[in-house]
């Protein structure tokens, strides 16, 4: 098991500190400890709380051998989500959110096979024939392509749930998961509506050092789940085995 953070761990980070109170959304009020020279404070045992049922969650996900969609424009959480989603193999959005990207996932495919037949043509010597002009268009609509879709190149299907920093800015993501019921694993801070997400983590979603904390914890639960599979998918194989063997075993007796 991931070692679980500890309250030190959060009030070292910032994850406490929310927004100024004028900016507060009502909807917040569970999660907020007290106010302090005009900015919320977030509660962080309910922080904790949270935290430990959206890892149960996340695990079950993973385990089962389906892909968490990490989504994470703002600049501060870019470079962070975007290391744990490769570490991890899982995808990522961190340039922009592209209106469709999950309620008309048919289309962003054809654009996903756009950008692997380019990338085919890049590598095959009829691309070296042609004009320098032709040559720098198709590598400018690849460049534009991958830095939109790169992260999600290896996804063939709607990923199992989506973990989000940031449901303010990312709220067309969260409107898209919410209409085909896919699971919302987010940091929301007190000026967000946490009652569109399912998993809502209360903590300061603005600083680097809240967000890496988080972000790389979630990491460590999905790694977990990762390794739970394989070990898993080791089991039922050992057990096939095992089982066969018994049966050759069975019908050599039986022959004799």
């Amino acid at each position: 098991m991931a070692d679980k953070l500890e309250y030190k761990d959060l009030l070292d980070a910032g994850v406490h500190f929310g927004h100024l109170t004028r900016k507060w959304d009502p909807r917040m009020a569970q999660y907020i400890f007290m106010e302090r020279n005009g900015i919320h404070i977030i509660d962080l045992n309910k922080t904790l709380e949270c935290l430990d049922k959206a890892s149960y969650a996340l695990k079950n996900i993973v385990r089962s051998g389906r892909k968490i969609l990490f989504v994470a424009t703002k600049k501060q959480a870019q470079d962070v989500v975007n290391a744990e989603a490769k570490r991890l193999n899982m995808p990522f959005v961190t340039d922009r959110w592209l209106g469709g990207m999950l309620t008309n996932f048919a289309t962003i495919r054809k654009s996903l096979k756009k950008m692997s037949s380019i990338d085919k043509m890049m590598k095959d010597e009829a691309y070296q024939n042609l004009a320098k002009r032709e040559r720098l268009m198709v590598s400018r609509e690849k460049e534009k392509l991958e830095r939109v879709l790169g992260g999600i190149s290896d996804l063939n299907r709607l990923p199992a749930a989506l973990f989000v920093i940031d449901v303010k800015r990312e709220h067309i993501a969260v409107k898209e998961a919410q209409k085909l019921n896919i699971p919302v694993f987010a940091m929301v801070d007190t000026n967000s509506d946490p009652t569109g997400v399912d998993f809502p983590i209360p903590a300061n979603d603005d600083a680097f050092k809240s967000i890496s904390l988080i972000t790389q914890y979630v990491g460590k639960i999905v790694e977990e789940g990762l390794m739970e599979r394989k070990k898993d998918k080791e089991e039922a194989n050992l057990k096939k085995e095992e089982e066969a063997k018994k049966q050759v075993d069975e019908n050599e007796t039986a022959e004799k």
